[in-house]
């Protein structure tokens, strides 16, 4: 089976503000069809729950939703989703409040661990009976996976010790904004081999992407999940690597990534790990081994001058702020293609 490969005409190198000068009844027939099309599997527990043409299609549309947010203030009418949420957040929790909203749907939010005054099971089956789909924000993969096999509603992963798959949605709607067409293109990831660091190999080698990763010794990614990402990568025609040295990671990279160094849980950590990363703040000295012009992005929140210089959280190239933004569409794009009707 040949590999899917996107082309520049399905991401053309146009901003969305541009797509306002199309006549509306063509974007309004457009946004039916890129409604129509439904994932092929109930849950998002990881981003390869999408296959690659899901993958496109999902950003596409939700390029399209940023564009013309009025042709979907209907679609998810009398829908509604539970949200789980086992650890603090700020975007995670507004942008799904506000996609399911904006898509005229509600959602329901519950703070605090799930199956603790009664079973996970039995929590996944009363949310089922009242709700569409269920996004949960937890400590452990394993009730990511719990969820999905008793609900009988969709699971969205909203984040998880192994993956941050919504994340990688919204961080390559932001690639392809700024970047337009990503092959050939290269994305640099510093810091922790995480579950960012998971969700970005697993992501954006499928679109086309390079990908190169740097953490100290001792803090590599997961060995499972990189040896998928370095097959998916053979298939795509991309590049993965791993380096314990910034300068080889970030040679022939478009854009730059960073996370906090001691993630929500790892906080006892963080003195350690301070010493052990060092050598991995991203600053101006080392965004110059990129290619000029090189885009700084981070998922937030940033820990300035530790993992990055307020100088490049605040140049000109850094898009953390877009990404930020991105989560809103993007979501809502992972809404449309589980719980919209078409």
């Amino acid at each position: 089976m040949r590999p899917f490969i996107p082309t520049a005409s399905v991401f053309p190198n146009q901003p969305p503000s541009e797509l306002q000068t199309a006549p509306m009844d063509a974007e309004a027939m457009r946004a039916g069809e890129l409604r129509g099309r439904a994932m092929k599997q109930r849950d998002f527990r990881h981003d390869l729950d999408l296959t690659g043409e899901e993958l496109v299609h999902l950003l596409d549309l939700a390029r399209h939703v940023k564009a013309f947010p009025q042709l979907y203030r209907q679609a998810l009418t009398g829908r509604y989703i539970s949200l789980l949420f086992e650890k603090p957040s700020l975007r995670t929790r507004l942008t799904f409040e506000l996609a399911a909203k904006q898509l005229g749907g509600d959602a329901v939010t519950v703070v605090g661990p799930i199956g603790d005054r009664e079973p996970l099971k039995d929590v996944a089956r009363n949310l089922d009976r009242w709700t569409h789909g269920i996004v949960a924000r937890v400590f452990w993969q394993q009730t990511i996976e719990d969820l999905a096999y008793w609900s009988k509603v969709p699971v969205v992963n909203a984040l998880s010790d192994m993956y941050h798959p919504c994340q990688a949605l919204a961080d390559a709607q932001t690639l392809v904004e700024h970047l337009g067409e990503l092959r050939g293109r290269k994305l640099c990831y510093l810091g922790d081999g995480n579950n960012v660091a998971h969700s970005l190999a697993l992501t954006v080698t499928r679109l086309g992407m390079d990908f190169s990763l740097a953490a100290p010794t001792g803090y590599e990614p997961n060995e499972e999940v990189w040896q998928t990402a370095r097959a998916l990568a053979g298939t795509h025609g991309t590049q993965l690597r791993f380096t314990t040295r910034p300068e080889e990671a970030l040679e022939g990279a478009s854009a730059v990534y960073t996370d906090v160094w001691a993630s929500m849980g790892l906080e006892h950590e963080a003195t350690q790990r301070r010493e052990d990363f060092k050598n991995f703040t991203v600053s101006e000295t080392l965004m110059a081994r990129a290619l000029p012009g090189a885009l700084f992005l981070h998922c937030l929140p940033a820990h300035r001058n530790e993992e990055v210089t307020d100088e490049v959280m605040e140049s000109p190239g850094s898009v953390v702020f877009d990404q930020a933004e991105n989560r809103l569409h993007a979501q809502k794009a992972m809404l449309l293609m589980l719980l919209g009707e078409g």
